[in-house]
């Protein structure tokens, strides 16, 4: 599984990275919207954890193009904000599968990717 992690927080994406490559998940971190869209323009991914708050551009950008380019890919959004915590973000991004907060627990994070990253059909 080829997975995209847009976190402005070097530190907490190498975290999330590190723990998903030790359960055999391909990850490729970016800082911000420039660099995921660059990554995003050369490579598919199979499923996208982006922070909806970054640092560099705009996290919309982002889950719209990749929902123009790969409508499939499912985006985990994480937050360390209150913002959409009504869940509207399901109405504003179609590719939205899931709405955590920036804290969670790496083996959470690992046990949603490793559902939602998973190809429709595929055995479980």
């Amino acid at each position: 599984m080829e997975v995209l992690i847009v976190e402005s927080n070097p530190d907490l994406g190498a975290v999330w990275q590190r723990h998903l490559e030790r359960h055999g998940v391909s990850v490729q971190c970016t800082l911000g919207q420039t660099s995921a869209i660059e990554h995003l323009q050369l490579n598919s991914v199979d499923l996208i954890v982006l922070d909806l708050v970054l640092d560099d551009g705009s996290a919309f950008a982002v889950a719209d193009y990749a929902n123009y380019r790969y409508p499939d890919t499912p985006v985990i959004f994480v937050t360390n904000s209150t913002f959409f915590s009504d869940g509207s973000i399901f109405q504003h991004m179609a590719n939205a599968r899931a709405f955590i907060t920036s804290e969670v627990d790496p083996a959470d994070l690992t046990a949603m990717v490793e559902h939602y990253g998973r190809p429709a059909g595929a055995a479980q």
